[in-house]
């Protein structure tokens, strides 16, 4: 096995568990929490994934940008969109900081305040980052046939 394989099964583990926990969070405890109006659904999750979740995408980020070097797309041509491969990284990488950025904002704005009146909030939050990490897996699968 290559260190390159290596590399892509340890991104696609840590991919499951992102996806799939956010997955599970949209599909499975959402629902109930906006029918109960309980936040405490949400972040009882959110406690016991957080610390799995965030080193899932520090490795997704650390593995991620590893296999782009080893596809030659350097930091150099990051945001370029020259190529087939250039384009599905930098489009990862502009859903990478629209994920950190919704991030940010539940952390900072919604996850402190949250209540049976601002659910909603945190649910567009929630769906939002599920569809940006299925859209990630997608763009990543790309790769196996030459990009986008």
């Amino acid at each position: 096995m290559t260190l390159h394989h290596f590399i892509l099964i340890i991104h696609l583990l840590a991919a499951t568990i992102w996806v799939g926990g956010h997955l599970t969070l949209s599909i499975v405890f959402l629902p109930s929490a906006l029918r109960k109006k309980d936040p405490n659904i949400i972040l009882n999750f959110e406690r016991k994934f957080e610390t799995l979740g965030m080193s899932s995408l520090i490795t997704l980020v650390i593995t991620g940008i590893w296999m782009a070097y080893d596809f030659g797309v350097t930091i150099d041509t990051w945001f370029t969109f020259s190529g087939s491969f250039e384009k599905v990284v930098s489009a990862k990488l502009l859903l990478l900081f629209l994920t950190i950025i919704c991030a940010l904002i539940a952390q900072f704005r919604i996850i402190p305040n949250l209540n049976e009146f601002n659910i909603k909030k945190m649910a567009v939050l929630i769906i939002t980052v599920t569809l940006i990490g299925v859209t990630m897996l997608i763009l990543g699968s790309t790769l196996r046939y030459g990009g986008i």
